[in-house]
């Protein structure tokens, strides 16, 4: 098993994000408070140090950068917070969103002097610091999502963003400012675009759209629909090739690519699921990680939908819930409940991520350590 650290900070986790240290975790337990913890040496230990309240109803979204050492939070209030430690206390400062609906997720870019926030508005708000007013201003996305925007993802350029929404599409934005980006060198580049300009929409799911990542090298996007499908897009441009990949079981959440040709995504069933490109660059489900899976049998599912069945009309069946409670067990893994949130836990720009954690409902976060594993993930890795 590849997991190194298990701990339960709360009864239910929404979101988490790792200082830039790696000491420290700021997590969401479900309600309008960010808590931060710091490990003891051993990693047996966890203290509670700071509590961040400035939110007035769910946290849904923290990052924490790092290089400049900022916390920054969005919450279903409408509103977000850029965190700074002054004297040993957090310090808030708030941000202009300008949003009638719930903000719903963040993400530095990787120059970390702008931020990214997806709304249930149907706006993406790019976010950055203006020195001479001592506050951080957006600029809005408007008029280009049908539905919530669910997550957002930065290309390695610090201009492109990609995300997701629930009307299922997938999309790509320029995001350049003048006065805070700089014109990328290469004429003709979709970064020279203008701010908002849309360059690229995929409409490869037919329901909701979670969990957009990148690859290290920003060749490659990631993301995956609630219809247990995920998608991968090679070459991504004006002739992307786009390819799904169907699995069996429950859907996804989020993704995360721990290496250019592969991808660990997670999601409501509990188990971290490895998915990898071959030679050919096509991508499949390789296995499971931290749970001796096996594979399932139609006798399974079938015992599965007649215990559904028999719930439905208020029936007992005393086999069918036996057989039920073993089907049960031999799915269980680290996680008790869905896995909403997975972390890399190695520098930005890393080819390779070696460690990562994941946070669920079940108010666990788990640390993953795959040094051991390079054998049974393959030559992909």
């Amino acid at each position: 098993m590849a997991v190194v650290d298990v701990h339960r900070f709360a009864e239910s986790i929404t979101c988490h994000a790792w200082s830039p240290d790696l000491s420290m975790v700021a997590l969401c337990p479900n309600n309008n408070e960010v808590h931060i913890y710091k490990s003891s040496q051993d990693q047996d230990q966890w203290e509670r140090l700071h509590v961040l309240e400035k939110h007035d109803q769910i946290v849904s979204g923290i990052d924490w950068s790092s290089k400049s050492n900022r916390i920054v939070t969005v919450s279903h209030d409408r509103n977000s917070y850029v965190w700074s430690l002054e004297g040993g206390e957090w310090v808030p400062t708030l941000v202009i969103l300008r949003l009638n609906r719930a903000a719903l997720c963040v993400q530095w870019s990787p120059n970390e002097n702008k931020f990214a926030v997806g709304s249930g508005a149907k706006t993406v708000c790019i976010c950055y610091y203006e020195q001479e007013n001592n506050w951080w201003v957006s600029k809005l996305i408007r008029k280009r999502h049908e539905s919530s925007v669910t997550s957002v993802a930065w290309h390695p350029n610090n201009i492109l963003l990609a995300t997701t929404s629930t009307d299922g599409k997938c999309r790509m934005f320029s995001t350049f400012i003048k006065g805070v980006d700089t014109k990328d060198p290469k004429a003709g580049s979709p970064a020279e675009s203008k701010f908002g300009e849309q360059i690229l929409q995929l409409d490869l799911s037919y329901s909701w759209a979670f969990g957009v990542k990148w690859s290290p090298s920003g060749n490659t996007l990631a993301y995956v629909g609630h219809s247990s499908m995920i998608y991968f897009v090679d070459d991504v441009g004006p002739s992307p090739l786009a390819q799904s990949v169907a699995f069996r079981d429950l859907p996804l959440r989020d993704v995360l690519f721990i290496s250019e040709k592969m991808v660990i995504a997670v999601g409501y069933d509990s188990n971290p699921m490895v998915f990898a490109a071959d030679d050919t660059g096509i991508w499949s489900f390789i296995r499971y990680i931290g749970e001796k899976k096996p594979e399932s049998s139609g006798a399974s599912y079938s015992s599965q939908f007649s215990e559904a069945f028999t719930k439905f009309y208020g029936q007992s069946k005393a086999t069918t819930a036996n057989e039920a409670s073993e089907s049960s067990k031999s799915r269980e893994g680290v996680h008790d409940n869905c896995i909403n949130a997975i972390v890399s836990l190695s520098k930005a720009g890393s080819p390779k991520v070696m460690r990562f954690s994941t946070s669920g409902l079940d108010g666990k976060i788990a640390i993953w350590d795959l040094e051991n594993m390079e054998e049974e993930l393959g030559h992909q890795f």
